[in-house]
């Protein structure tokens, strides 16, 4: 609020608090409001990434949260500094549109599992397509291999079927 003068006395006034505010005010305001928000979240990172159509172009599994594959090539990936060792991955060819990932393949001694021409299943790391750990450029890993949960196999409750 300000003061102004009435009759020689100053008086507070409250009529002007948002004046110079930026923003349309009054009955006929709701418009503008409403496009001018629309228009403005547009600025937002996370709006532009979640509806601006970039999850149908540029990610493998075009919004799905699995994506099944074959199996191209067994590929050993080096871990980041401070680490040294040699993680095990694959290199699968997606089904659905051809686009290869290399997939991160969980538990010590699971690549033995794994042949080459071999269809698996193939999902995130839960870090919104980010890689995890000390992996390089990995942001998947393999759940199942010839319809069989890798976890099963790992654990020797299941084999893997005869192809």
């Amino acid at each position: 609020w300000y003061q102004r003068r009435v009759h020689g006395e100053f008086v507070a006034s409250t009529n002007c608090i948002n004046m110079g505010s930026g923003k349309p005010r009054g009955i006929q305001a709701a418009r503008h409001l409403r496009n001018h928000r629309r228009e403005e979240r547009w600025a937002d990172k996370e709006y532009n990434k979640a509806h601006g159509g970039s999850i149908w172009k540029h990610n493998p599994f075009q919004g799905a949260s699995h994506a099944k594959g074959i199996v191209t090539e067994k590929v050993g990936l080096e871990s980041k500094q401070p680490n040294s060792a040699v993680r095990k991955g694959c290199r699968v060819q997606l089904i659905k549109n051809g686009k290869k990932v290399t997939a991160f393949v969980p538990w010590d001694g699971s690549l033995n599992f794994i042949d080459e021409n071999d269809e698996v299943l193939v999902a995130g790391f839960g870090r919104k397509g980010k890689a995890k750990g000390d992996i390089p450029g990995c942001r998947f890993k393999v759940v199942k291999v010839a319809g069989v949960s890798l976890w099963a196999l790992f654990r020797e409750k299941k084999d893997k079927p005869r192809s």
